[in-house]
């Protein structure tokens, strides 16, 4: 063989062995000479063999005998494993031998592999290390300060060498390998609060002190890289004084906290978190046992209670640590107890995720989606909602506890066992980012070599960085559908008989988990399920499948119970329907919206009791429909009757469904509130229109009449008229015909009882009760009012403006929008209506004071006795009247000269008010941010409700479903009420600037 070929063998050899750099590792093999070879094939099974050969490199020319090290390195394949395996997957560990090279004979130790040392042992070793006693209840550090803050760090990174030398080539396990980190942090403890006493000196023996471990390492399993979260704890020595106590305990706690943080010479340890103490960084740094005990008793939070499932003693005083744990014990397993447990333990996982940097998300191994928090997440609520009555599930760390969830029937084996999987998966992979600099990090690189040398320490050594990925993306996914089903499809086994490795719940555990859950009425529930579930039909076999993701949804929604009871009424209706269940399972959207709906709306719910069809619509477009489409609908779907009274029940059949459409699409956050009121504007138009024509060839059929007597026009007012309609509002209208002209004295009395038949027929057929929501067409605002002809020729309305009209009338003139009936009938009322409304000389500064005079008399008399007047939508301080009103006054002060004033609409009139310098921008956008919230609000009300009402809900259940639908996560209706007060109380001052001057 030519030396060229050798040449191309060797290179054709490393890069098999996983070498990228080819030219830099040859010249590395070549400077450790005849040892090369023999180490050749176990570099090729590290994480990056190119840092394995460039670091061994390195450490031989630090090392005081360079020919015995590479000897015996060379002679001992464990110990040139373990070496070789530290170099290439860790930088920082690298940097420490070549900074502290005798540290490599740790490496040789042939018990390293095969026996895991007691934390007595990693405590001894560090408190020897500072100089203390080992031996003493209360070692002090007995060496130089600075000193001793170096040897603590250069002995913890010796120790932790050893961890990641045993992980790496001994496969040590990720949960014994947590378990040895965590117990390394509480020796480094224990040793940083030596050298703390030696720097606080006598007054240290005046207090006892404890500091108990929490979080990843009170569950003895942390990261390589993580703050330590503890809690400290403190009472008086005896005969000592309580108050020089406690400053001492302070002291000593600061102390220690800076001894394990601050960078020296020697680098740093890690931080210590002491946040997760009573009222947080805000609060006294250590408490006694009995200033924790009353906070916990009066003020704690459940999250709180939750993190203290995995507190220990780690350090300090440990019969006083000891005595801690034993007090917070009983009310960590009753803290489930708590009305909106569930909520509250969500609320802080949503708040965690929403912290996240978007650009962060998808990398976030930890906190993301499908990430180790959820595991944790989903592992402590079952332990804290059944824990409570079985003590066997109340292991601190998660693997451990997801092991005894699986032995006793809370959790089915086959999915506990992929759940472990994967958070071992994520655990190691997280372990192995953070050892590479030893820096805290839960961020998947982005890089090809770091992908590259990732996936070489977890074992894949064909492309792995495509292998890492793939393996990642499905635990992420496995954690993300098995963080659902573990949770909600055990309680189907308490209802149902199911086949196969299931979790298996007893009735009382079953209403446990539903009440923690947040449903009223848990066993109602589980006889709901038993009824959705029960048989073994095809029905009951796809509800069974459906139901861990929709009673998911339920939960979160601000009425499970209604939720679910509503679900089961459904299901009843269509459970025979072929589309329906399948539907359900097949598109996952129609099935997560019809839950959210069912839970959050009883508006909606009644709407889809009444067209259960209505569930396909939730797998479209959500988008209102146009008028003309509805109009051309209805009038086709009509024409297909037999008879008036079916064809207005058709029509309404109609307007049934795309008021659904339209409160879906608000609940679900898809219609904006403007879109929402143009919309139910547009449908009862396409309503009237329809049924004033039907109602026009039934009356005319009843009289023998081949065609009207008169042109027929129904004009919007109101809400109506300004496209602001809400769900709860009638329709007000006015009523106009027009015979022909030249009509005789008996020709425009057959018109007007003409006119009075057909609009009778509308409002009496579109108030009807039956199946579907009744349409309240409403005329009280005609002249003279309910005294006054329900319907007027355009001569009439002419007449009576000319001589009677006064200023309120015009006012409301100025929402007046002829939209029904006869086009050009409809031209002629808005030209006659015109100058009333948009005077050309203005107001005068009577009518100014009279339109003020009857605004002041509205606001009060007709607020309700009793209604807050902050919270009523309606009447209330900068509520809807409000910001209307004062819209109003610009409009008929200076509709005449601005065009652009002239619409019926509020937020157009508002924004051409602040164009034409009638109102500043600022006060422009307060009163169109307060309009617009108000509104939203409003709606809001009924569609949680099923009902109208101009008061905000007090029934907290109602003011969480209104928050909800509003944009509030759930649990923050405090949030949304403050927000709601102080949106209206600078639309108020808006308001008495502008219209009260």
């Amino acid at each position: 063989m030519t030396p060229t070929d050798d040449r191309a063998t060797r290179r054709s050899e490393l890069l098999r062995l996983g070498f990228a750099d080819v030219d830099r590792a040859q010249a590395d093999l070549a400077a450790l000479g005849d040892v090369a070879g023999p180490l050749l094939a176990i570099m090729g099974r590290t994480a990056d063999p190119d840092a394995a050969v460039a670091g061994l490199v390195r450490l031989a020319d630090v090392v005081p005998d360079r020919t015995a090290f590479l000897g015996a390195v060379a002679d001992d394949e464990g110990t040139a494993m373990r070496l070789l395996s530290v170099l290439g997957a860790s930088a920082a560990l690298t940097d420490h031998l070549a900074a502290h090279p005798e540290q490599w004979r740790d490496l040789t130790d042939p018990t390293l592999g095969s026996t895991r040392p007691a934390a007595r042992h990693l405590r001894d070793r560090l408190l020897t290390a500072v100089g203390a006693d080992a031996a003493s209840e209360r070692p002090v550090s007995a060496i130089p300060d600075a000193e001793a803050v170096d040897a603590l760090r250069v002995e913890y990174r010796r120790l932790l060498l050893r961890i990641a030398a045993r992980d790496l080539a001994h496969d040590l396990g990720v949960d014994d390998a947590a378990a040895e980190l965590a117990d390394l942090a509480a020796g480094t403890l224990e040793a940083a609060l030596a050298i703390a006493r030696a720097r606080v000196g006598e007054p240290a023996d005046g207090v006892r002190l404890a500091v108990i471990a929490m979080g990843k390492c009170g569950g003895h399993e942390l990261n390589y890289v993580s703050d330590v979260d503890v809690i400290f704890l403190h009472e008086p020595a005896d005969g000592a004084n309580e108050a020089e106590a406690a400053a001492t305990a302070a002291k000593l706690a600061s102390n220690l906290i800076r001894i394990c943080s601050d960078h020296t010479a020697e680098g740093t340890v890690w931080e210590v978190d002491a946040a997760l103490r009573p009222e947080g960084k805000a609060g006294a740094l250590s408490r006694t046992l009995a200033g924790h005990r009353g906070y916990y008793e009066r003020w704690a939070e459940p999250w709180e209670f939750q993190a203290l499932l995995k507190a220990r003693p780690a350090a300090g005083d440990a019969a006083l640590g000891r005595d801690f744990v034993e007090m917070v014990r009983p009310m960590v397993w009753s803290v489930a107890d708590r009305p909106g447990f569930v909520d509250a333990a969500r609320a802080m996982r949503r708040r965690v995720v929403d912290h996240i940097p978007a650009k962060q998300l998808d990398h976030e191994i930890k906190l993301g989606p499908g990430g180790l928090r959820d595991v944790e997440f989903a592992v402590q609520l079952l332990q804290l909602v059944h824990g409570r009555a079985d003590e066997r599930i109340r292991p601190a760390a998660t693997l451990s506890a997801l092991a005894e969830l699986i032995r006793a029937g809370y959790v089915g084996r086959e999915d506990g066992e992929a759940l472990h999987r994967a958070y071992a998966f994520l655990r190691q992979l997280e372990h192995r980012i953070q050892l590479y600099r030893l820096r805290r990090t839960h961020l998947m690189p982005e890089d090809e070599r770091s992908l590259r040398r990732l996936g070489r320490s977890l074992g894949f050594l064909r492309q792995p960085d495509v292998q890492l990925l793939a393996a990642w993306e499905h635990h992420r996914r496995e954690v993300s559908r098995l963080h659902q089903k573990l949770f909600y499809r055990p309680l189907l086994t308490a209802v149902a008989q199911i086949s196969g490795d299931e979790a298996r719940l007893s009735s009382e555990a079953a209403i446990a988990r539903m009440a923690a859950l947040g449903y009223d009425d848990p066993r109602a529930a589980l006889r709901h399920l038993e009824a959705l579930t029960a048989g073994v039909t095809r029905t009951a076999a796809i509800q069974r499948a459906l139901l861990p993701a929709l009673l998911q949804w339920f939960a979160e929604g601000a009425d499970p119970d209604a939720g679910l009871f509503g679900f089961r009424r459904l299901s009843e209706a269509l459970g025979s329907t072929p589309w329906y269940l399948s539907t359900l399972r097949d598109e996952g959207q129609v099935a997560e919206r019809l839950a959210h709906l069912l839970a959050t709306s009883r508006y909606c719910t009644d709407l889809l009791e009444r067209e259960p069809a209505g569930v396909r619509l939730l797998g479209g477009d959500l988008a209102p429909l146009s008028a003309d489409a509805m109009t051309e609908e209805m009038l086709a779907t009509a024409g297909r009757q037999a008879g008036t009274d079916k064809a207005i029940r058709a029509i309404r059949a109609v307007r049934r469904r795309e008021l659904l459409r339209t409160a879906a699409g608000d609940v679900l956050g898809i219609t904006d509130v403007a879109d929402v009121g143009f919309a139910l504007t547009r449908l009862t138009d396409a309503t009237l229109e329809s049924a004033l024509q039907i109602a026009g060839r039934s009356v005319r059929a009843a009289r023998g009449l081949e065609q009207a007597p008169t042109r027929i026009a129904i004009v919007a007012m109101g809400r109506y008229g300004g496209f602001e309609l809400s769900y709860g509002s009638d329709a007000d209208v006015l009523f106009v015909h027009d015979p022909p002209e030249g009509a005789s004295g008996a020709d425009k009395e057959l018109a007007a009882s003409y006119a009075k038949a057909v609009v009778e027929e509308v409002r009496r057929s579109l108030a009807a009760p039956g199946d579907d929501p009744a349409l309240l067409v409403d005329a009280d605002l005609r002249p003279e009012g309910r005294q006054g002809a329900l319907v007027r020729t355009l001569e009439s309305y002419t007449s009576y403006y000319a001589k009677w009209s006064k200023v309120w009338e015009a006012q409301a003139l100025l929402r007046a929008d002829a939209v029904v009936g006869d086009p050009g009938l409809r031209d002629r009322f808005t030209a006659l209506i015109d100058p009333l409304r948009y005077p050309a000389s203005g107001l005068s500064a009577d009518d100014v004071r009279e339109v003020r005079r009857i605004k002041a008399r509205v606001d009060d008399e007709r607020l309700p006795r009793g209604a807050d007047p902050h919270l009523h939508l309606k009447l209330g301080r900068g509520g809807l009247a409000d910001i209307e009103w004062t819209v109003q006054l610009l409009q008929l002060r200076h509709g005449a000269e601005l065009p652009a004033l002239r619409t019926p609409r509020t937020l157009p009139a508002l924004e051409a008010a602040s164009e034409a310098g009638l109102l500043s921008r600022a006060d422009a956008d307060v009163l169109i941010g307060a309009w617009r919230l108000v509104s939203r609000v409003r709606n809001a009300v009924t569609l949680a409700r099923g009902r109208g009402g101009d008061q905000l809900p007090t029934d907290p259940r109602e003011r969480r479903a209104v928050a909800g639908i509003v944009g509030y996560p759930l649990d923050r209706a405090d949030e949304f009420v403050n927000d709601y007060l102080r949106t209206t109380r600078r639309a108020r001052a808006v308001v008495d600037r502008v219209f009260w001057e």
